[in-house]
């Protein structure tokens, strides 16, 4: 104990720096019977008392070898550079570092960067009209968003760009890539792509343009059946596809038969829009939730009284390009047995990001949640499941001669419906021109599951006592 005296026992001058220096330790909490001030403190170690402390844990402390490091790379780089290079440069080129190295949708985003995220979540940009991602050092296409030079020209969810003009895609940034991509409306980019199902590369020539998405569009496909195609989650789509449906009901002059939602190569876009829509056709219960470490990245939303479909049947299409909120709205409308989901699974995009401004033009788009479905389930990486899988694939009439039947016997005996039959054939499904849903094998699928499940219906209100 006296050796401890000893040591504790030094000059004023000297026991003030020392306490100063336990003081500035950030976390630096004291055990119990330490004193509890500063100059209890300073009086403890002048009066040779001995004085406990705990030390911060050195885990949540910043890793100061790795600072050091960070210091001596920033200032090889400003010294022995082959340009000079800016410290403004430098530091804003680590920031982006930090964000793209924790997961493909954190980023900086600079002024111009800013701007445009505002402009894409308002439904006009300019550009190429494609939702990208990054995938092994590649942009990957997401989806193509419809009525757009990209879709047109041939560019498919799943697409891995490795080349923009001559500018090889491997060791840009998403940001830089985006850069790229974005130009003056009508000059031409070259996309070098590969493609699943492709042994070489493909060139695709894209003339850039204003893009414009409406994200709700809205048809009769057939006398009964209503078609609603979302091409993405924008501020008031929730709005416009309670009104969509409104106007269907309105052109068939009550409920529907039947309701096809629409959700391939949709990327995603604003959670409460996602929200809105799914709100529109449930009574009640929980939509999503989303889970992170802060408070305000914890959220919960749940349905408020009343479907606006109510007892109408819904089949949802999805594929490997529905994406985020896509996925939002197929997850509960699955998970509360609302709709069934049919096509092909889903992208796996189940996280959120919240935009964080910095300042007036600066700002970081960062992963801030998971999102999870009614049932808790968590699609991150894995997706919707379909609960019908019904994979695209082309259709082609059969030719063929027709069959020889009882009416092609001459003197056959006349049925009671024979001259009505003829007349009612005139008039069926196939012959109707322009049928989408004759050139789309999955919307062809889904109306058939919507008649079947009339049927149903039918038989089922015509049988009840």
């Amino acid at each position: 104990m006296n050796r401890v005296r000893n040591i504790l026992q030094v000059s004023p001058l000297r026991s003030a720096i020392l306490a100063a220096c336990f003081i500035t330790i950030p976390g630096l909490a004291f055990a119990q019977e330490a004193p509890s001030t500063n100059t209890e403190l300073l009086e403890g170690i002048q009066d040779g008392t001995r004085v406990e402390i705990t030390l911060p844990d050195p885990e949540t402390q910043l890793p100061l070898d790795d600072l050091r490091k960070f210091t001596e790379v920033f200032s090889r780089i400003k010294a022995a550079y082959v340009e000079e290079v800016s410290d403004r440069q430098l530091l804003e080129s680590a920031i982006k570092g930090m964000l793209s190295d924790l997961d493909p949708h954190s980023t900086y985003l600079a002024p111009k960067d800013y701007e445009e995220l505002e402009e894409s979540t308002s439904g006009e940009f300019g550009g190429l009209g494609i939702e990208v991602g990054m995938e092994n050092g590649f942009v990957k296409v997401i989806a193509p968003i419809d009525d757009t030079p990209a879709q047109k020209a041939g560019v498919q969810a799943g697409d891995l760009i490795i080349k923009l003009d001559e500018k090889p895609v491997k060791g840009m940034s998403l940001e830089e890539a985006v850069q790229l991509m974005r130009g003056k409306p009508g000059t031409i980019l070259t996309l070098t792509i590969m493609r699943e199902g492709e042994n070489v590369p493909v060139e695709i020539e894209v003339e850039r343009a204003v893009i414009k998405v409406t994200s709700v569009k809205s048809r009769m496909i057939e006398n009964g059946y209503g078609y609603v195609r979302l091409t993405q989650f924008q501020a008031e789509t929730g709005e416009q596809f309670t009104e969509a449906l409104e106007q269907l009901r309105e052109e068939h002059g009550g409920d529907l038969d039947g309701l096809i939602i629409d959700l391939r190569n949709n990327p995603g876009g604003v959670l409460q829009a996602a929200v809105a829509t799914a709100d529109a056709l449930l009574d009640e219960g929980l939509i999503v939730y989303t889970e992170g470490r802060i408070q305000s990245s914890r959220l919960r939303f749940s349905a408020k009284d009343g479907d606006v479909m109510a007892g109408t049947p819904i089949v949802v299409l999805i594929n490997g390009g529905s994406a985020s909120a896509s996925e939002i709205l197929a997850g509960a409308l699955q998970d509360h047995k609302r709709a069934v989901i049919m096509g092909t699974q889903s992208f796996g995009k189940g996280s959120v990001q919240t935009v964080i401004p910095l300042d007036e033009t600066h700002a970081i788009k960062m992963t801030t949640a998971r999102y999870y479905t009614p049932d808790g389930r968590s699609i991150q990486a894995t997706g919707i499941k379909p609960d019908i899988e019904v994979k695209p694939a082309e259709l082609k009439e059969l030719d063929s001669r027709p069959f020889f039947t009882e009416a092609d016997l001459s003197g056959h005996l006349i049925g009671q419906d024979e001259k009505t039959e003829g007349k009612d054939k005139q008039s069926t499904t196939e012959d109707q021109p322009g049928s989408t849903a004759d050139r789309d094998y999955q919307l062809r699928s889904a109306l058939n599951l919507l008649k079947g499940l009339s049927i149903l219906n039918r038989k089922g209100e015509g049988t009840a006592q």
